[in-house]
């Protein structure tokens, strides 16, 4: 297990290396203190496994090493570290590609398991995303529903939408519900119309505000 911590202030990078060992006691853990240097060592090591990235960075912005490295390493896992925890930064995060976003304000606990998430293959979205904020949101937000049955979802679209809660990949869903990955795809795209998002990590966001249970039979 290969891991990338890129943060330009070495205590933080210090602290973060220690949850790594923490969790994974023989991972490699690789350290850039700015953009460039992350890049490099991908480049370096394309089988690193986790990269936990700071937007915050002295030479470019984390969003643009983000994109970047999302597009041309699609395989690697890659967690946002912010001082910010905004909506809008932390959407924006999910929307380029991040699997994870974790405020530096985190308990080291949450934090621990955070990674841990991520490692096992799900998606970490902080507690602050699924609050509403004070002000004013847009007509289009979604209208909360008591359950999926309330958007018009069948019970196989419901098991399809709680592993892709779980961040199961379509083809996992599909052997998980012995079912071809064509015909998960046309009920993911049932489900994402349904809750009025473009993509998986919308509907996670949205199935979250709405706290519903969703815990398939079919799952193991």
């Amino acid at each position: 297990m290969k891991v990338l911590i890129v943060d330009d202030h070495a205590l933080i990078r210090e602290a973060l290396h220690a949850v790594v060992k923490q969790l994974k006691r023989d991972s490699v853990i690789f350290e850039a203190s700015n953009g460039r240097e992350a890049v490099h060592i991908v480049e370096e090591h394309p089988d690193i496994s986790l990269i936990l990235l700071d937007i915050n960075l002295p030479d470019r912005d984390g969003f643009s090493v983000l994109r970047e490295l999302r597009d041309r390493y699609a395989t690697i896992a890659i967690v946002i570290l912010s001082s910010s925890d905004d909506q809008d930064t932390v959407k924006r995060a999910f929307k380029l590609g991040a699997l994870g976003f974790i405020p530096k304000t985190t308990e080291r606990e949450v934090m621990l398991n955070a990674i841990k998430l991520v490692f096992s293959g799900g998606i970490y979205i902080p507690s602050e995303i699924l609050e509403e904020p004070t002000s004013p949101r847009p007509a289009n937000k979604l209208v909360t529903r008591d359950s999926p049955k309330g958007l018009g979802l069948t019970d196989r679209q419901i098991e399809v939408l709680a592993l892709l809660m779980k961040g199961k990949s379509n083809k996992i869903i599909a052997k998980t519900l012995d079912m071809a990955v064509p015909t998960v795809k046309n009920h993911i795209t049932v489900v994402l119309k349904a809750l009025n998002v473009t993509s998986r990590t919308e509907a996670v966001i949205e199935v979250g505000k709405m706290g519903w249970d969703l815990s398939p039979k079919s799952d193991s």
